[in-house]
Parts: C-alpha cells; structure tokens; sequence
C-alpha cells in the first residue's frame, strides 16, 4: 500500500496550498492526501483527546505516521524511556485505524557506540507496533560492518530502516530496506531537479515492487516549504500511472 505526502499541514508551510476561506486545514488538507507525517509530535506529547479530534476529522483510509518525541530521541538518548514511550503509544493509539507507523529520528550524535541502546530500545518495543528507525550519524553508514550490524539488528525485530533523500547526506538514502516497509523522508532543494529526483523513487520503488516490496511509506519536505504539495502531486501523478493505482491527487 502506497501513502504519499508531507510533515506538515498548517497554512505557514504549504503556502499557497489552502483556499481562502477555509476553515479546518486538516479537514480539507484530508480530502486531498492520504496520509500525513506527523512532525508535531516531536515537539509535544499531545493528549489522547487530540488524536481522537484529528481522527474524527479525517476520512476513511487516512493515516498518520507520528514522529516519537524529542525528549526520547534527544534528550534521554532512548534510555530509561519506557514509561515517557508508553505515554506516547497510548495518545497515539487513540487514532485507532488511522495510526500508521511511528517512526523516531535519532539524534545526530547517536553513534554506533551505542548500539546496546538501540538494541534494548528495539527489543522493548511493543511487537504489534510497526516502528521505523532513522540513523544520522555518519558512522552507521561508513562503515560497511557497522551497517551491517544497524540493518541486521532492524531486521531481527521487524523495524523499517528509514531512508533519507536529502542533499548534502547521500550516505541516508542508503537503500537497505530491513522488512517489507519502505519508509523515505525525501528533502527537496527548492530546485527544478527536486521533480527529476522523484521520477527516479518511481523507477526504484518499481524494482523493489517487482521484488515483493508491498508498503510503501514516502513524505516529502522541502528545506525552505513551499511547495511540497506540488511535488507530493507530480509524485503521486507517476506513481499511480505507474503502479495503475488510484492515490488522492490534490487539486491545487
């Protein structure tokens, strides 16, 4: 299952996305996608309630796929962090059927030196919960063994590897997919190349497909948001005529 879209959907960074007069952003921004990545969560633990106003606002086949908070990733480094986790897995839960996979981004710091922190972070992680991991440090990616161990310690435990496309860090779109869950946080530059770049995940994604890759997961971001909702439609555009699919296509 293919869902495509944005981090965001709040007036300041789609510009220009929102008709005048409109009244519930997420509402509308709703109607047009189908999913949403969900970077707020980050920032705040949002109570439960919210998550059940986000949900009742939002129509059948929507999903949210929430960022784990700062305070886990950051700011305790994934230890002693099972009681702030549940807090988290419980709000989120209220979105029922529409909470798609939660993903959390490590700290850039986070090496491979702590590699016994992320393996008890994984362990502990609820097994009926999908789950994406996003490493930053470089060194999970110089090294060929650390890689290896990264990738197989994911694998074990059923978590997706989370691939970033985004200039200035090609080693993140390393390409090692660890179950059948392609998660991919592309970043565009605000350049015209940003389409050229999302015409070759089409071909990419065709490949793994044809390989038995069944869930696809891809949010686009701009560094400087403008107009990410008009790469998501060019994006989606080919991936429907592509995969003859039929992916909410906005009409701005």
């Amino acid at each position: 299952m293919f869902f495509v879209e944005s981090a965001k959907w709040n007036r300041l960074d789609l510009k220009g996305f929102y008709p005048k007069g409109t009244k519930d952003e997420l509402e509308y921004y709703s109607q047009q996608f189908n999913s949403i990545e969900l970077n707020d969560t980050f920032y705040r633990n949002f109570p439960g309630l919210q998550f059940e106003k986000w949900k009742e606002k939002t129509p059948d086949g929507f999903k949210f796929f929430p960022k784990l908070g700062q305070e886990i990733s950051h700011g305790k480094r994934l230890k002693d962090v099972e009681e702030v986790v549940n807090s988290y897995i419980e709000n989120f839960s209220n979105l029922e059927e529409k909470l798609g996979t939660i993903f959390v981004q490590l700290n850039s710091n986070f090496s491979p030196k702590n590699f016994e922190v992320l393996k008890y972070f994984a362990e502990s992680w609820p097994k009926n919960i999908p789950l994406a991991i996003e490493a930053r440090h470089k060194d999970w990616f110089a090294f060929k063994k650390k890689s290896q161990k990264l990738s197989q310690l994911l694998e074990d435990y059923n978590i997706a590897n989370v691939l970033v496309d985004t200039a200035g860090r090609r080693d993140m779109v390393h390409n090692r997919l660890t179950n059948n869950e392609a998660f991919i946080r592309f970043v565009g530059a605000n350049h015209p190349l940003d389409y050229n770049r999302l015409d070759e995940w089409v071909l990419k994604l065709r490949e793994w497909v044809n390989a038995g890759l069944e869930n696809v997961h891809f949010f686009i971001h701009q560094n400087a948001e403008k107009e990410s909702h008009l790469l998501a439609t060019h994006f989606i555009k080919n991936i429907n005529a592509e995969f003859g699919l039929d992916i909410k296509i906005s009409n701005q």
